[in-house]
């Protein structure tokens, strides 16, 4: 079996551990394939080839990078969890030749997880994992918003953003934005604004199928970002529709184990 790499390469420990990863999964008869900046990064070279499961090791925005490139290539992703919380990593590096023996025999479990598909002016798209985000850009001055939901315009905003997310990014910007933890397993859209001067600035949860419209009222500049990454600035008049993802992700887990023991494990709440 052939395994991609995704490797935070910022910070020594995800570097170390993915050496000794590449080591161990060689010896276990995996073919670890790369460029020649993973080879660098690993300190040995790799093998050319289509990988059939890609390795993300770092945190969150390492296991994003890895499920954009999974998503194009339609492979899972195996996390492991050298980040800070780790809500997408759920792998522990304790758990390496465990995890090796059951990729090996076929024993890991696959959960696939809704995406979010933004279109943006112009007819360009962009696929996100756990949301996209329509925000301010000057720090001092709030943005007007319109949300239209399947048709029927919903709400203007005067907030500093809005963020519509996956139930995978419930537990990102929606989470620190004030909306609600979701289990993953759940497919549902999250329609959260960010600092909203309203009288209404509740999260909204929808049916997968929901058509978000965002569209920017007054004459001050927003950004778009796609899981972190910006897509482009918007005008006065412009709009981004969003809507549920062509295919979903797919991620590998050593046990499945429950939301709940997820969330406890992850905020440490013993």
């Amino acid at each position: 079996m052939n395994l991609g790499l995704v490797i935070h390469a910022l910070r020594p420990e995800p570097r170390a551990f993915a050496a000794s990863f590449v080591k161990a999964a060689a010896a276990q008869g995996f073919v670890i394939v790369g460029d020649e900046s993973t080879s660098r990064l690993v300190e040995k070279p790799l093998e050319v080839g289509r990988p059939e499961v890609m390795v993300a090791i770092g945190g969150d925005g390492t296991v994003l990078a890895a499920s954009r490139q999974a998503l194009a290539l339609d492979i899972p992703v195996l996390a492991f969890n050298l980040g800070t919380i780790g809500f997408l990593a759920e792998v522990e590096p304790a758990d390496l030749e465990r995890v090796l023996r059951a990729l090996s025999v076929g024993e890991l479990a696959e959960r696939s997880r809704m995406t979010i598909a933004a279109k943006l002016p112009g007819g360009r798209g962009e696929t996100g994992i756990n949301d996209i985000v329509v925000e301010k850009i000057h720090s001092q001055r709030l943005v007007s918003l319109t949300a239209t939901i399947d048709g029927e315009k919903f709400l203007t905003y005067r907030a500093d953003g809005l963020v519509v997310a996956t139930t995978t990014g419930s537990t990102a910007y929606s989470f620190s934005a004030g909306g609600p933890l979701v289990d993953p397993m759940i497919d549902a859209v999250l329609l959260t604004p960010v600092a909203a001067h309203s009288l209404f600035g509740r999260t909204l949860v929808l049916n997968p199928e929901s058509v978000i419209e965002v569209m920017v009222e007054a004459d001050r500049p927003v950004r778009v970002s796609v899981d972190g990454l910006e897509s482009g600035v918007l005008a006065e008049g412009d709009l981004v529709e969003v809507r549920q993802g062509a295919k979903p992700a797919r991620f590998l887990s050593l046990d499945g184990g429950s939301f709940a023991a997820t969330v406890k494990r992850k905020f440490r709440l013993t």
